[in-house]
This record gives structure tokens, C-alpha cells and sequence, in this order.
């Protein structure tokens, strides 16, 4: 008679958590064997194990869909399953455990478990980052190692890494979609990967870290100046190219994750202006930039959003794609040339060349350029500065500015000249964008596209990619309720967090349901995006706020023809709903599509 002990978890915490528990009672009672179960679920954990019973223990059975810590159970005999996998056969779960067959136990290394210190990161900050960040903790775990993970998040560095926890490191992990420093690591051995790989499956990319880390910056101790900035860039950029994702994806949305916040801050104090002008002063009052409005609170609001924060979008998304080639020394001239973009009429798209001008100048600079090492350090604070100014200035003023001007001109003109039709297509295109890859490149560049035309008051095609990334998670919230059959318990419970982010404009929330089954959920949410955004620009709808989702609508004059912007919304999403339902198949109670002929078992989400 063998001394088990279980931790059965799910996604939900609700139906297979405590189904697979149950299976696993039977099977150990009819086998003759002693059994203690605990259940992590959306109610937190019941029946906990002690330190005691987990070490009295012959055997743990981890039945979990979930990463959960493992640290607790170093050195036993561990049986690793799925709550799917119990409830089919939980017999052979509890025999696996009674033999003593062993799966990857955990590690109890003479010195201590492995320590893993690592930093998650994405353009806005918001979903990816914090999935991520949960993949990779959840991943380490459970190969037995301790494990920190700061987040740089749109509200800043999360579970900051402190100088200790770093020097105690024996692996750096990073995880992002932009460019982090990475000067902190000099002398660590140190990965980098792509925030989706961490969310997919961490305790791979942990594995994969161990095998393929390379020791950043050279020996620690070693100074700067025997390390220069461009050796890290390079091997920076290495690392990303072997992730899969291109260096010229990651500098732009470097440059674009430090955009954001001025742009919808900018956004929302205009938006907030226009209200205040037209209350104080009836619908002339939306005009309170003109002259006879100076002086009053919102022509003041308006003078904060768009000459403070909006003059400054793009120096700041130019300086940061620069930072992200070149490191530090490319800031300064990226910023300057993002100023120079806007005093030559060449906005966004000039800051876009002029961060990527000063950067691959600042780095060119650095390698080309050979100084005693007693002058190295003229280098980053003389020489790099003004030559890299210097050069991007000349070629901004002379070369680039009036053509991309133009260029710019030209089609800020035909955007606002679209009839219903043409305009009707473009906030198709850009719709079926936004749900393609549900915060990934696709994603971004219809974003920073629609975004990067707020400073030319171009305001449709923002108000297209808004509505088109708020459909795909609320069409899988409305679809959870009206089509339970094809959908398990675990996605019913997780359609309900999508719907929160749905109306908060976070399309991340739909990309569990995607992951599950891409095939049919991708085109099905791609239908109703395309059917939003289409809508959005044919009836002529325009947003002066980038972000804030549904909240935004309530404040006066910051959509313009709100009713059909509404109704747009509400299309898309009862557009996705119905194409969920018929493109997914009805699941049986393994959650497990019906097979027409077959007996049918108790409905998934009955």
C-alpha cells in the first residue's frame, strides 16, 4: 500500500479541478492505497497539504493545467498529468504513482535550487507583459528553481530586481517585445526570448535558457569602457533574431511603448478640453483653440494636450527607437531628429526614419570610431551626441523632411477625402488587423499607424482600430453565454475576465480562446473586427482619445457620431458571436468535439 498525495488545479479552479480530485479518491480507494488531496481553485486552496504529509508521502500526483509551485516537493517522486488525463483513467495515474514511476522530479541541488531572475516587457505593457512574467514564474517552479520576474509595464518596472537579487542570479531570462537595458546583467549569463514563448510554455524557455545563455557583457568587473555598447546591441540583437522576432520590430515597438503615454494622455486631455469648451459655450465651444477661447480652462486643456503632450509623441518615439539600435548614445540625436520631423511638417512617419537614422549612425559611430582608452569615455558624452545630431540633423533638414512632408500631405488628404466606400474598406483592413494577431506585430502596426495620425488631425482611423480590438474579446464573452455547448467550463469562466477587457480596449483578452483552437476563433474574430472597423469609418466616426475603450464614449465630443460608433461595436461583436457558433463544434464532457453518429455524453458546459 503506497502514501500519495494530489494537487488537482484547472485554468477556472471549478469543474476539472474538482472532478479529476474525485476520480482520483475512487481510484486510490478501490486499489487499495491512502490518498491526500489538495485543490487550488477559484475559491483559493482547500485542504492544503502539511509539511508533514508531503513528507511522509511515497508519491506526489500533480494533476494540474496550471503552473503551481512545486518547490514544496524537492526530492519526492513526483507523477506530473493533466486534469484531463485523470478523469479518463485516473486507475493508471495512481499506478504510476504506487510503482514509483518518476517524471522529472524536482531537483534538490546540494547548494540550493537554481536561482532565475528575468524581466518581461511589451509595447503597451499591459497583457503580454504580465502573462509572461506568470509563464515564466509558474515555468521555473515547476523545474524546482526560485525564481524573480520584474514586469515594465505601462505603469513601470513591477517586482523590481534589486542589485542582490541579481547578483545571486544564476540566470537572466528576458522576455519582452522591446529592447531592455541590459547593463544591469554585465557578467550573467543571460537569454532572450519574445514575451509569446514565455506565455506558451515557460519552463521551456527556462530549459532552452539553461542550454543557450550567453554571459552578457563580458566578465563581471569588467568596466565599461571594455565593454562597449554596440557589443551588447549586437548580441542583443543575435538573441532576438534567434526568438524569431526581427530587430526591426523590436526598435520600433520600443520606441512606440514610450509613444503611448503621451499620445493618450494628449488624447484624453483634448478630449476632456472639447467637453468643458462645449459646456462652457454651447457647439462653438469644441473650436477652443481659436483665440477667443484663450484664457478659459478648456482652451488651456486643449494647449496641455496638443502642443505639450502631442508636440512630443514624436521626438519621444524617434529618440526611443534610436535608444533601442544605439543604447544610450543614440537618445539625444533621435530625440532632436523627432523635433526636426515636426518643424519640417514630416510627423510620424520622419520620426519613424529619423529614429531609425540616428540609431544605426550612433552605433555606426561607435564601432568605427577608436579612442585610447583613457578618452573612451569622450566617446557616449561628446562625441557620439554631436556627430550623430550632427549628421541626422543635416539629412533631416536637407534630404528626408520636405519629401516625407509631402508624402505625409498627400495622404492626410486622402484619408480625409475617402468617400463611404473607400473609407469603408480602409477601417476594414484595419479591423481585421487588429485581430489577426491580437496585440502582435499586425496588431501594432495598425495601432501605431492609426495612432501616428492623431497629430495630423486625422481622427477616423483611430476610431476604427479602437472599436475593431474591443470586438474579438467581447464577441468570446457573448459567445460563452450563447453558445455553452461549444465551449469547456475553464473558457465559460474565462470569457467573463474577457469581457472586462474587452470594453477596456485590451484585445489580449481574446488570445487564450485563440491559442485553444486558431483555426476557426482567428477568422471568426477577424470577420467581426473587419465588420467594426468598416462602420466605424463609413459612417465617419472620429476619436480624439487613443485609448480608454468604453469609458472614453461618455465623454462629450470625444467621439464624433457616437450613436453609429456604438452600433459598430455592436455589430462586430454579434458578427464574431455567430461565426464562433458556427464555426466551433459542440464539446462533449471532456471537453472534446462531438462525433455525429456517437453516443453523446453530458453537455461541457452543462
Amino acid at each position: 500500500m503506497a502514501n500519495i498525495v494530489a494537487v488537482t488545479a484547472c485554468p477556472t479552479g471549478i469543474a476539472h479541478t474538482f472532478m479529476a480530485a474525485e476520480a482520483l479518491r475512487r481510484a486510490a480507494q478501490a486499489a487499495g492505497h491512502t490518498l491526500r488531496i489538495e485543490t487550488q481553485g477559484s475559491v483559493g486552496t482547500q485542504d492544503a497539504l502539511s509539511p508533514a504529509e508531503i513528507a511522509a508521502a511515497d508519491a506526489v500526483i500533480l494533476a494540474a493545467d496550471v503552473n503551481i509551485d512545486e518547490e514544496r516537493f524537492a526530492g519526492k517522486t513526483v507523477v506530473r498529468t493533466s486534469t484531463r488525463e485523470v478523469i479518463a483513467d485516473a486507475a493508471a495515474q495512481i499506478a504510476r504513482a504506487a510503482t514509483g514511476v518518476r517524471t522529472a522530479p524536482v531537483p534538490a541541488a546540494p547548494g540550493g535550487p537554481l536561482h532565475v531572475v528575468g524581466i518581461t516587457a511589451c509595447p503597451t505593457g499591459i497583457a503580454h507583459t504580465f502573462m509572461a512574467a506568470e509563464g515564466l514564474e509558474g515555468g521555473a517552479k515547476k523545474l524546482g528553481y526560485t525564481v524573480k520576474i520584474e514586469t515594465q509595464g505601462s505603469v513601470g518596472a513591477g517586482n523590481a530586481l534589486t542589485p542582490d537579487d541579481i547578483a545571486r542570479a544564476d540566470l537572466v531570462v528576458i522576455a519582452a517585445d522591446t529592447n531592455v537595458d541590459l547593463s544591469r546583467f554585465t557578467g550573467k549569463r543571460v537569454y532572450v526570448t519574445g514575451t509569446k514563448p514565455a506565455i506558451r510554455d515557460g519552463a521551456a524557455v527556462v530549459t532552452t535558457a539553461l542550454a543557450q545563455a550567453t554571459v552578457h557583457g563580458g566578465p563581471a568587473g569588467v568596466g565599461a569602457a571594455s565593454s562597449p555598447d554596440f557589443v551588447a546591441q549586437a548580441a542583443a540583437a543575435k538573441a532576438s533574431k534567434n526568438a524569431g522576432v526581427p530587430a526591426f520590430y523590436k526598435h520600433l515597438m520600443t520606441g512606440v511603448s514610450h509613444m503611448l503615454p503621451f499620445v493618450v494622455a494628449g488624447g484624453l486631455l483634448i478630449a476632456i478640453a472639447f467637453a468643458i469648451g462645449s459646456f462652457q459655450f454651447g457647439d462653438q465651444g469644441i473650436f477652443i483653440y481659436e483665440d477667443r477661447y484663450a484664457g478659459t480652462l478648456g482652451n488651456t486643456l486643449f494647449k496641455i494636450g496638443a502642443n505639450g503632450a502631442f508636440g512630443l509623441f514624436v521626438p519621444v518615439l524617434a529618440g526611443y527607437i534610436a535608444f533601442s539600435i544605439a543604447d544610450r548614445p543614440g537618445l539625444a540625436p533621435g530625440m532632436i531628429g523627432g523635433f526636426l520631423a515636426g518643424l519640417t511638417g514630416s510627423g510620424f512617419l520622419g520620426g519613424i526614419i529619423a529614429g531609425f537614422l540616428a540609431g544605426y549612425i550612433v552605433l555606426w559611430l561607435t564601432r568605427s570610431i577608436r579612442l585610447p582608452r583613457t578618452l573612451e569615455g569622450l566617446k557616449p558624452t561628446l562625441l557620439l551626441p554631436l556627430l550623430g545630431t550632427l549628421a541626422v540633423g543635416l539629412l533631416m533638414m536637407f534630404v528626408i523632411g520636405k519629401p516625407v512632408a509631402a508624402a505625409l500631405t498627400g495622404l492626410t488628404t486622402w484619408l480625409q477625402g475617402l468617400g463611404n466606400t473607400s473609407a469603408g474598406l480602409l477601417g476594414a483592413l484595419l479591423g481585421a488587423m487588429m485581430a489577426f494577431d491580437m496585440g502582435g506585430p499586425i496588431n501594432k502596426a495598425a495601432y501605431t499607424f492609426s495612432t501616428g495620425l492623431l497629430g495630423a488631425k486625422v481622427y477616423g482611423p483611430i476610431a476604427a482600430t479602437m472599436a475593431a480590438g474591443m470586438t474579438p474579446p467581447l464577441a468570446l464573452f457573448l459567445a460563452t453565454l450563447v453558445f455553452k455547448n461549444r465551449f469547456t467550463k475553464d473558457e465559460i469562466e474565462a470569457g467573463k475576465a474577457a469581457g472586462v477587457l474587452g470594453v477596456s480596449f485590451i484585445t489580449e483578452g481574446a488570445i487564450p480562446f485563440a491559442a485553444r483552437d486558431p483555426l476557426r476563433v482567428i477568422p471568426a474574430l477577424m470577420a467581426g473586427s473587419a465588420a467594426a472597423g468598416a462602420i466605424s469609418m463609413a459612417a465617419g466616426c472620429l476619436l480624439r482619445a487613443p485609448h480608454g475603450g468604453i469609458f472614453v464614449l461618455f465623454i462629450p465630443n470625444a467621439v464624433t457620431n457616437l450613436p453609429m460608433y456604438v452600433v459598430a461595436i455592436l455589430a462586430g461583436t454579434v458578427v464574431s458571436t455567430v461565426m464562433l457558433g458556427i464555426l466551433k463544434k459542440p464539446l462533449d464532457a471532456d471537453g472534446l468535439p462531438v462525433v455525429k453518429g456517437a453516443p453523446r455524453a453530458a453537455n461541457a458546459a452543462d
